[in-house]
């Protein structure tokens, strides 16, 4: 990704009037795309609910229903969805929306400036990212039904970016207000403003979606219905996409040897743009610091000694990964930290490390048995690389299994792990997907992707607390590159690839990478080609 939108954000601080309009779709769609049809959607993952509004595992459905104030291109450059203009003063303490007028909740009531007020307050302490994004808002005050002004006690440098559909998702006060956000049943059962009205939902099967007639931006919603369902079985994907059973996934979700073999059929696209928002995650081992093994400096060097990255790319991700030890991935280019790790492959000193800490081989050449926990079929692969990478060094690895929801509750609920294979998003700033997963303040229990090793550094936490404030761009960077060194030093994580994504498409299906969110996005302007 370009430094454009830290440019942008600057111009923005500087409280410039922003009105940009809807997103149009670029050179290359219909000019009149066709109306009618159900688009088939393959899941790579079911997940616990369908709103993104306390957890990020519902980001692929929840903008088909919900929306945000703000949308984005692909050179993320924003543009109005429930906002129309927006303004930020100099000192980047106040922002203020002027909302749309005229729009409907799904429910038949009004949308005004209470539900972005709520949402807003709301996202700041139940959203996993929203608690750092927001944490500088004191206020959302509502002058008028279709006036929001945010008052700030710091400034956010990333806040106009974090405003995305799918990121911070706007809801209906009217339902939320009163409830316990985690257990409100509109997190399973969707009422928003955006243009697809949830229709059902058959856990382990499949969400329907139906096209809102009332939707603000006619002649959009093009398609009359989304039907997602769930794969489990990576194979089984493929045929599908072969078969034209399903007319698109995401995040490359096939069996990686099979891309080659797909991408000679001549009715599958294979997009990259709609990644803008979010680049390719990092595929990383955490590591739960309240083991009393993984707790030894020594026996996390150790294991950090015994992988091959390279490796990983070639033969795990059949060269469709780039090798990472920061947890900034290469997407995010203004921040990344190019550096090695700092504990090469090798695999005599891994051992030595193991000696040091206190675990020598037993009669049966064990030093130290420890558990994997992974969820998908997806990830099988990867854990079987690092159950014989370590047997190498001694350490014996049981690996297990688990449905999403199942893993999810596992890590971040019961703490019941010693290590997980994570797939971590960085988003659009390090503050936002990265911090969450470093900063000792996001140590919550039942937070869903939220410092899964327990991880507490002072001066990280000091450095990523005043990039979440600083203006000056420059300075942010050389704050992210000193967090990354301390992370890669401390591996309280072991960053391992950066997948390559792409989104496999019937050719028919277009419209649907539009922004830079693509696939997470509302689906909006997505059609299907006669």
């Amino acid at each position: 990704m370009s430094d454009h939108p830290l440019r942008l954000s600057r111009r923005a601080m500087m409280g410039a009037l922003a009105g940009l309009p809807v997103l149009q779709p670029g050179p290359g769609h219909a000019a009149e795309p066709r109306r009618g049809g159900t688009l088939n959607v393959l899941l790579n993952w079911e997940p616990p609910a369908l709103l993104s509004f306390t957890s990020t595992s519902s980001l692929p459905l929840s903008a088909k229903v919900t929306e945000g104030l703000l949308q984005y291109d692909n050179d993320m450059v924003p543009h109005a969805q429930l906002a129309t203009e927006w303004a930020v003063t100099p000192d980047g303490l106040t922002y203020t929306f002027k909302l749309r007028e005229g729009v409907k909740w799904h429910d038949g009531r009004d949308f005004t400036s209470a539900d972005v007020a709520y949402s807003i307050m709301a996202l700041k302490t139940v959203h996993p990212r929203g608690r750092s994004t927001f944490s500088q808002v004191t206020e959302a005050a509502t002058p008028d039904a279709h006036t929001v002004v945010l008052k700030l006690a710091k400034p956010t440098p990333y806040l106009l970016r974090a405003l995305q559909a799918a990121e911070s998702p706007i809801v209906p006060k009217h339902l939320y207000d009163g409830t316990d956000p985690f257990t409100n049943p509109h997190n399973s059962a969707p009422v928003g403003t955006g243009p697809f009205r949830f229709k059902e939902w058959v856990r382990g099967s499949h969400v329907i979606y139906e096209r809102n007639e009332a939707y603000w931006d006619q002649p959009r919603p093009y398609l009359d219905r989304i039907i997602a369902k769930y794969y489990p079985d990576m194979a089984s994907r493929s045929v599908a996409f072969e078969t034209k059973s399903c007319d698109i996934g995401y995040r490359t979700p096939v069996v990686l040897n099979d891309v080659a073999r797909l991408q000679r059929l001549d009715f599958l696209g294979f997009e990259r743009k709609g990644y803008a928002y979010s680049p390719p995650n990092i595929l990383c081992v955490d590591f739960n610091l309240s083991n009393e093994a993984l707790a030894k400096f020594p026996v996390r060097q150790a294991l950090a000694h015994a992988v091959d990255r390279t490796v990983i790319a070639r033969t795990v991700f059949y060269g469709l990964a780039t090798p990472c030890a920061s947890p900034v991935v290469p997407g995010l280019t203004a921040f990344h930290d190019p550096t090695p790790s700092p504990y090469g492959f090798d695999l005599r000193r891994a051992e030595a490390l193991l000696d040091e800490a206190g675990y020598p081989r037993g009669a049966d050449r064990t030093r130290l048995r420890l558990r994997l926990d992974y969820p998908g079929e997806e990830n099988r692969r990867l854990a079987d690389y690092l159950r014989a990478a370590f047997s190498r060094i001694g350490v014996a690895l049981e690996t297990r299994s688990n449905d999403f929801g199942a893993h999810v509750k596992r890590v971040y609920t019961d703490r019941d792990f010693d290590m997980q294979i994570a797939s971590m998003s960085n988003l659009f700033d390090p503050c936002v997907g990265v911090q969450r997963c470093y900063w000792s303040k996001n140590i919550v229990r039942g937070v869903p992707f939220s410092n899964p090793s327990g991880y507490s550094n002072p001066q990280a936490d000091a450095l990523m607390e005043a990039s979440m404030t600083e203006l000056d761009e420059a300075k942010r960077i050389d704050q992210w590159k000193q967090v990354q060194q301390m992370v890669m030093r401390d591996i309280p994580t072991l960053n391992l690839v950066s997948p390559t994504w792409m989104t496999i498409h019937q050719t028919r299906a277009e419209g649907h990478s539009v922004s830079a969110d693509g696939f997470e996005g509302t689906f909006a302007h997505a059609y299907l080609d006669a």
